[in-house]
């Protein structure tokens, strides 16, 4: 099932990912200690119910182990650094708005203060 595309659910039960990814379940459960930010939802029967998003994730963190050859410890770092990035985007666009924002409302109020003392 690797090869072929993955289907497009909301959720995935370990079994599941576990085909897709081309693992065994309990290399996600051992996964699931050592990468904080892999944490699937339980369902009421207590099963492991992992989101595409999560899915996305386990490949990743499978092809950084094994193809790339990563140690536990780097794939954390690899995956730290690429949050860290994700973080500062919308930090810069933020600012590069509110320079935008404080820009024109400096020229309001120089184009406001000019008329009153015309």
């Amino acid at each position: 099932m690797e090869g072929r595309g993955i289907p497009q659910k909301l959720y995935y039960r370990i079994g599941e990912v576990a085909e897709i990814a081309g693992v065994k379940p309990h290399v996600l459960r051992y996964w699931e200690t050592e990468f904080s930010f892999l944490s699937p939802r339980k369902s009421d029967g207590n099963q492991r119910l992992y989101t595409h998003q999560d899915l996305q994730k386990v490949l990743m963190i499978k092809k950084l182990l094994y193809e790339d050859r990563f140690t536990i410890s780097g794939v954390k770092r690899k995956f730290r650094e690429e949050w860290k990035k994700t973080q500062q985007r919308p930090k810069q666009q933020g600012r590069r708005r509110l320079l935008q924002a404080l820009r024109r409302d400096a020229e309001e109020l120089l184009r406001l203060l000019g008329k009153d003392q015309a």
